[in-house]
């Protein structure tokens, strides 16, 4: 479910942690540990270490957000899904275009899995439409005949029809998908940018205050954190501007 008004902002921030230097991602966990609420470990790191990365950060008690955007036939990704819950982590990501099958395989299993172990399941986020990928280039390259809300919107209602337990959308669609979705499912959103950062190669973002008030639960921000002079204040900055928009 998503988050009530009275969960730190802290609690909401995700850090992107884009390295394949295990040094560099443990000066992350180590320098912003007390200053973020859970590290998204991605295809790049965890391809270069596996599983032993999420052992490495799961040591000093933190959250992990698992990001490879699961996609693949139905009993695959299912599996998948399962080792992940397995680990113990917060969240993980599949790609909402695998289909109704794909979504409710997976539900299922992790269902299972999580009772198995007795713990709570892991959120499922069902990654809608990418947030590098463009207006033109979904309707150019992807052909796509709907316009990028309505495909957001269509994705998303299968996921919730599915049984899946969040989404990653833009901060540009995520008023759209409350209105359609209410207040059943978590909502994501990577493409944040602090009016002080560069928005790099994200084509649709926003303002972290923004994000919070169109409705996100958490908010993934990388750079504008990692690559800063100070990470820490960086960080803080951010979280700040987000305390602040939960409180109006």
């Amino acid at each position: 479910m998503p988050l009530s008004t009275s969960t730190m902002a802290r609690d909401r921030l995700i850090l992107a942690v884009d390295t394949s230097d295990i040094n560099e991602a443990r000066r992350y966990l180590d320098e912003l540990h007390a200053h973020v609420g859970i590290f998204k470990i991605g295809l790049q790191l965890f391809t270069h270490y596996g599983p032993e990365i999420l052992k490495i950060f799961q040591s000093t008690d933190a959250k992990i957000f698992l990001d490879c955007k699961f996609l693949d036939i139905p009993n695959t990704v299912a599996k998948a899904a399962e080792a992940a819950t397995m680990h113990g982590i917060e969240m993980f990501t599949i790609h909402a275009c695998g289909g109704t099958e794909m979504l409710k395989a997976t539900s299922a299993a992790v269902s299972a899995c999580a009772q198995k172990l007795n713990v709570p399941p892991p959120t499922i986020l069902a990654v809608t439409v990418l947030t590098s990928i463009s207006p033109e280039t979904l309707r150019n390259e992807l052909s796509v005949s709907l316009d990028m809300k309505e495909q957001v919107i269509k994705l998303a209602r299968q996921c919730k029809e599915s049984g899946i337990t969040g989404l990653v959308a833009s901060p540009e669609e995520v008023s759209a998908l409350r209105a359609e979705i209410g207040k059943e499912m978590v909502i994501v959103t990577p493409g944040v940018r602090p009016n002080w950062a560069d928005s790099n190669d994200q084509k649709r973002f926003t303002t972290p205050a923004q994000a919070i008030k169109n409705g996100s639960d958490y908010l993934v921000v990388g750079r504008p954190i990692t690559s800063a002079k100070d990470p820490r204040a960086a960080a803080q900055r951010i979280v700040e501007e987000m305390q602040e928009a939960l409180e109006l």
